[in-house]
């Protein structure tokens, strides 16, 4: 019974790191290529706009991929940081 608990559990876990994590990763990879594309402002949105929905089946993929629910969350909250870090640079103006 434990054993199938713990199961449970980590396709739980990897699935809200899919959802939210995805999502997360996702958006912020849409705001700094919405950002940083060297391409007019419209044209710039719509391609980081169509673009993410690869990097949210990526991370999807990623997530159920990894060995453990532990680096699948992982695997998605360092991307986030550097995006993060990045969008706060683009939106600082440096």
């Amino acid at each position: 019974m434990k054993e199938e608990l713990q199961y449970k559990f980590g396709v739980a876990a990897r699935a809200m790191a899919a959802i939210g994590g995805g999502y997360v990763v996702a958006a912020l990879s849409t705001a700094v290529l919405a950002l940083g594309l060297p391409l007019a402002k419209a044209d710039a949105v719509l391609t980081a706009t169509m673009l993410s929905f690869t990097v949210y089946t990526c991370a999807t993929i990623w997530v159920f991929a990894a060995k453990t629910a532990w680096r699948a969350w992982v695997g998605l909250v360092a991307p986030a940081a550097v995006l993060g870090l990045l969008l706060m640079a683009l939106r600082s103006g440096a």
